[in-house]
């Protein structure tokens, strides 16, 4: 087979594009074998002898197939995660479940009788306040102040 590398390294200078992207019509490889100089190229190029690959792109079929597995919870493990746990979830989320609970024990405690109104204030106001960490840490600082003598 003749060797093009010259006639492609020229195209490829007058296109502007790299030596990989130009194709020459295998019907007239002699004659582009017999061109040497970036004008007889251009004709070439003209006359559609010499053409431009198109440019390649990355395929999206293997990523599609990954992001519908995604879709139905695959490929979403312990192995897969990165950063802490707060790092996926909404910090505001969060907060709204915690202190619904902290809320809805405290309803509790109160309508049983446990702790009455003033202390059920108090406490419902440290909560909103973010001193309690979770359910646990109510308990705790329930049992420490003696407010509740068995916690439940």
């Amino acid at each position: 087979m003749t060797d093009l590398s010259l006639q492609k390294r020229l195209a490829a200078e007058v296109l502007g594009v790299g030596e990989s992207r130009i194709w020459i019509d295998p019907n007239y490889i002699d004659e582009v074998a017999d061109v040497i100089t970036r004008q007889e190229i251009r004709k070439l190029i003209k006359d559609r002898v010499i053409q431009v690959k198109p440019v390649h792109k990355n395929s999206r079929g293997r990523w599609r197939k990954r992001h519908e597995q995604r879709k139905k919870g695959r490929r979403r493990g312990y192995g897969k995660r990165k950063g802490a746990k707060t790092a996926r979830l909404d910090k505001k989320e969060v907060w709204v479940h915690k202190i619904r609970k902290i809320r809805r024990y405290l309803r509790y405690l109160r309508n049983h009788g446990i702790i009455d109104r003033r202390t059920y204030r108090r406490l419902y106001m440290l909560a909103k306040g973010g001193t309690f960490h979770s359910l646990a840490s109510l308990k705790h600082y329930m049992k420490e102040k003696g407010i509740l003598k068995e916690v439940r």
